[in-house]
């Protein structure tokens, strides 16, 4: 399962092999300055959480969510498995705008 680190100044969502592969992306990575929030939801499936259309990735409904969501104003990257809680991380800059991932 998808965690988070902090290593050198920079925050690392550490993935498996198996999500990299269906999440067709590395390891994520931000700077620790550019965070600005960290929240939790138990509704991951909610639209206040989830935005735009999944691409590239995996994706079966309240199963897994793994990849890119792409959206308008940018694109989130998510690590959601069933429907239990996630973590959502808040960046000012970088690749992604926010990372979603389960707890």
């Amino acid at each position: 399962m998808a965690h988070v680190i902090e290593e050198n100044g920079e925050l690392i969502l550490k993935l498996s092999l198996r999500e990299r592969i269906f999440a067709f992306h590395s390891n994520p990575r931000a700077k620790v300055s550019d965070l600005i929030s960290t929240t939790e939801s138990t509704k991951p499936w909610s639209a206040e959480v989830l935005r735009g259309v999944r691409a590239p990735g995996t994706g079966i409904p309240y199963v897994v969510l793994l990849g890119t969501m792409r959206f308008k104003g940018g694109k989130d990257f998510t690590a959601v498995y069933k429907c239990g809680p996630v973590k959502i991380y808040e960046f000012s800059a970088g690749e992604f705008k926010r990372w979603i991932v389960s707890i």
